[in-house]
C-alpha cells in the first residue's frame, strides 16, 4: 500500500492573505512614522521652553539682562551690556534659528501693548520674574508655554 503524498506549497489564496496582511502592517507603520502637524508644534514648543529657562537661568548667572526676541519666522536670544542690547552668538543652544513650520502665530499674555509682529520677553537678575503665557499657533494647532515666574516652564 502506497501513501498519498500531500502537495506541498502555499495556495494562491494564502499567498494574497499574507499580502494584504503585511500590506495592512506597512500602512499603519507609515502612518505613524508621519508627524501630525499638531506635533510638530508640540515639540517646538517644548523646545523653546527649554531654551527660555536656560536663558533665564543665564540671566542669573551672567548677572545681566537676557531677552528672547521673536518674529512669525525665526527667533533669538539677546544679551543687555554695556553698550546696549547685542545677539548672543557663541553660544549654540542659545543661537538664533528659525521657527519649524514658521510662519506662526505668536501671542504673549499679558500682551506689552506693542508691535504684535515682534515680541520680546526680558528675563531679570532677580529669580522671580513676571510670569507669562506664550501661544505658539499654526492653521488650527496652538500650544502654550506658561512661565509661573520662578523658573517652571510648562507646556500645555
Amino acid at each position: 500500500m502506497r501513501a498519498q503524498r500531500t502537495p506541498r506549497g502555499f495556495t494562491l489564496v494564502e499567498l494574497l492573505v499574507v499580502m494584504v496582511i503585511i500590506g495592512i502592517t506597512l500602512g499603519l507603520a507609515s502612518l505613524n512614522a508621519i508627524p501630525s502637524p499638531r506635533q510638530n508644534l508640540q515639540e517646538e514648543a517644548q523646545r523653546l521652553a527649554l531654551l527660555l529657562q536656560l536663558a533665564r537661568d543665564e540671566a542669573i548667572v551672567r548677572n545681566r539682562l537676557v531677552a528672547f526676541e521673536a518674529n512669525p519666522e525665526r527667533y533669538r536670544f539677546i544679551v543687555r551690556g554695556d553698550t546696549g542690547w547685542a545677539p548672543i552668538t557663541r553660544d549654540d543652544l542659545l543661537r538664533e534659528r528659525p521657527f519649524k513650520g514658521a510662519p506662526l502665530r505668536l501671542v504673549l499674555e499679558p500682551n506689552p501693548g506693542v508691535d504684535p509682529n515682534q515680541l520680546r520677553i526680558t528675563f531679570g537678575l532677580e529669580p522671580v520674574d513676571k510670569p507669562f503665557v506664550l501661544t505658539l499657533a499654526s492653521g488650527e494647532n496652538a500650544v502654550a508655554i506658561r512661565a509661573d515666574g520662578v523658573g517652571h516652564f510648562t507646556v500645555e
